[in-house]
């Protein structure tokens, strides 16, 4: 009693598809497609913009790492 037969799942099937019919029963699949699209693609974005972020922070910390050089002043041509 505690397990649901492929008998039980068709009929709940059969139902829902009477109860909602199939062209909102596709409307739904393709929201939910959508959503789970754009759920990835957030997760991929975030995943490159954390990776954007940790490599600026490197180069920031790299840059502060070198020490400063003290550039030349131009010579004057004309000297007195």
């Amino acid at each position: 009693m505690g397990s649901l037969s492929i008998w039980h799942w068709l009929i709940v099937l059969a139902i829902v598809v009477l109860v909602f019919g199939t062209g909102k029963l596709k409307n739904m699949g393709k929201d939910l497609g959508g959503a789970i699209k754009g759920f990835k693609e957030g997760m991929s974005d975030a995943a490159d913009d954390g990776k954007k972020t940790a490599d600026a922070a490197k180069k920031t910390a790299n840059e502060a790492e070198k020490p400063a050089v003290a550039e030349k002043a131009p010579e004057d041509k004309k000297q007195a």
